[in-house]
């Protein structure tokens, strides 16, 4: 089934499509949306082109989606920006990113061995807890403690899917499956870029390389993974039918490309320490740019990986489902006939005449169970609820809950590498919010600024693409340059010493809870039949 596109630019800009020049196609492939661009070295945005994603949830727990739907969706993207560019002539090269938590695999003949694990999934409760046993190491080697990555989520097929297991000729994730089949490369090269490699669970992330050590501690065939290579490498180059398909000429380079979060990091301009991204989508993400490998074995709170065409190195943590928990609150709460825009719109607009705290209701926000650290068996929910509070409160609480939550994730940062945050840049649809903006401001005490253009994703691929073919010497001064940032969100010294007391009630909720959920997952597991049979 093909997603619902979106096409932002319905039609070629004139003045635009007359320069000269080189041009660059760019693809990011969300979880639920995916966007092409057209884009020049100056940063501009010629055209863009959006296809609605496709997700499987045949039952609680389960999220899969299908390869071949993200590569058509991918193709009619591409397909539609250029053509809106007028400049498909131009095009001197091409890079993807795309989801990085889930993990998909390909046959001898380079089709999908299985149905995509999407990182929402969440069957691979029993291996996270058995690779749990061993998460220092492999948060000291890999950069990521066991979690829904790719290691737990290998490790349950091989249990629960044998065939398919025995078919994998590789594992593949989202942007490395359409840039290879772009380029018509044979399933022995195929191939995930260094900064996929810190969900693996399975790679010594900090020297690009997969560990041998913990592919045998694990139970996982090294010859299954596919070869590494640098986010700006060449891969391969369009293929006569990639062309046809999509209008970028035949022969056009294509580089590696990476994880979305990596490639939005470069386009957002985090390449120095001190600097830190915001991304609030269908996750809620807060990542951190560090000098040092500096991975979080001591409390397992956060994933690091390299950066882009640095010596530096990528920290972040996020919320399964983050931004899931407002979306679900839109259509089981308020009206699910509303668009997204009006509804949210309307709830800002109450929200901001509540008080800091949402006048005792807390949120706790692993919507799709606890990431980081890897406790499957979290859940949401509204702690505090009293008949005076209303919808509009709910709403604050899930704003406040997240930003809460990315506090928690500033400390381990500080502590390890001395490091001191001094601004966040935002980005995604939460980036919109005014009033979501001044709250985590005020919760992490560090001013917010939204970026002038959100597609960071679409802007570090163009970044990548001009990178890998010679067009930018200076990836990091190019990134600097690319565009200007918003005002500065600064927080309210007198909300964030509220907030500060809030964080230590939060923390100690967090923690209270943990068994209770422990045990209601435990039950769900063995509840008898409904009252209907």
């Amino acid at each position: 089934m093909r997603g619902t596109e979106h096409a932002e630019n319905p039609e070629p800009l004139p003045s635009l499509s007359a320069s000269s020049g080189p041009v660059f196609v760019a693809c990011d492939m969300g979880t639920t949306l995916i966007k092409a661009a057209v884009i020049d070295l100056s940063g501009t945005i010629l055209s863009i082109h959006a296809v609605d994603s496709v997700l499987i949830m045949p039952s609680a727990g389960v999220v899969e989606q299908d390869l071949l739907e993200i590569e058509a969706s991918a193709r009619t993207a591409i397909r539609e920006a250029v053509a809106q560019s007028g400049r498909a002539a131009d095009i001197a090269g091409v890079s993807f990113s795309s989801q990085m938590s889930g993990i998909g695999s390909v046959d001898a003949d380079f089709a999908p061995a299985a149905p995509f694990d999407s990182w929402l999934d969440s069957r691979g409760s029993r291996d996270i807890t058995e690779m749990a046993v061993h998460k220092n190491e492999v948060t000291r080697i890999s950069g990521c403690p066991p979690s829904y990555s790719h290691g737990t989520k290998i490790r349950w097929m091989k249990r629960e899917r044998p065939e398919e297991y025995a078919r994998t000729v590789a594992f593949q994730v989202p942007g490395p499956f359409v840039a290879a089949r772009a380029a018509g490369l044979p399933a022995s090269e195929a191939f995930i870029d260094k900064t996929n490699l810190c969900f693996s669970n399975l790679s010594d992330t900090k020297n690009g390389v997969w560990s041998a050590h913990l592919c045998e501690l694990f139970g996982v065939d090294i010859a299954k993974l596919p070869r590494i290579v640098d986010p700006l490498d060449v891969i391969g180059h369009v293929s006569a039918a990639t062309a046809a398909d999509t209008g970028i000429p035949e022969g056009t380079p294509i580089a590696a490309g990476g994880g979305d979060q990596l490639v939005a990091c470069l386009g957002a301009g985090i390449t120095q320490p001190g600097l830190a991204s915001d991304s609030a989508g269908t996750a809620s993400l807060l990542a951190f740019c560090l000098d040092t490998w500096a991975p979080d074995d001591l409390q397992h709170t956060l994933v690091t990986s390299q950066a882009i065409g640095s010596d530096n190195f990528i920290a972040f943590s996020f919320i399964n489902g983050g931004g899931l928990g407002l979306e679900w609150l839109r259509k089981e709460l308020v009206d699910p006939s509303l668009d997204s825009a009006t509804a949210f719109g309307r709830l800002q607009e109450r929200a901001m005449d509540i008080r800091p705290g949402s006048d005792g209701l807390l949120w706790l926000p692993h919507f799709q169970g606890g990431v980081l650290p890897p406790m499957p068996y979290r859940r949401s929910g509204w702690v505090g609820l009293m008949a005076g509070h209303t919808v509009a409160h709910l709403y604050r609480a899930i704003l406040e809950g997240i930003a809460l939550q990315y506090a928690s994730w500033v400390a381990p940062v500080t502590e390890k590498t001395g490091e001191m945050l001094h601004e966040v840049r935002a980005m995604g649809g939460g980036s919109k919010s005014d009033l979501w903006l001044q709250i985590k401001a005020d919760v992490l005490g560090i001013p917010f600024r939204r970026m002038a253009d959100a597609e960071c994703a679409l802007l570090g691929n163009s970044l990548i693409a001009a990178t890998a073919t010679g067009h930018i010497d200076d990836l990091a001064a190019a990134a600097a340059a690319l565009h200007s940032i918003g005002e500065s969100i600064k927080p309210d010294p007198e909300r964030h010493t509220f907030y500060r007391e809030l964080s230590a009630i939060f923390d100690q909720l967090t923690v209270s809870v943990d068994p209770v959920f422990a045990r209601l997952q435990e039950m769900a597991s063995r509840s008898p039949a409904s009252s209907r049979g």
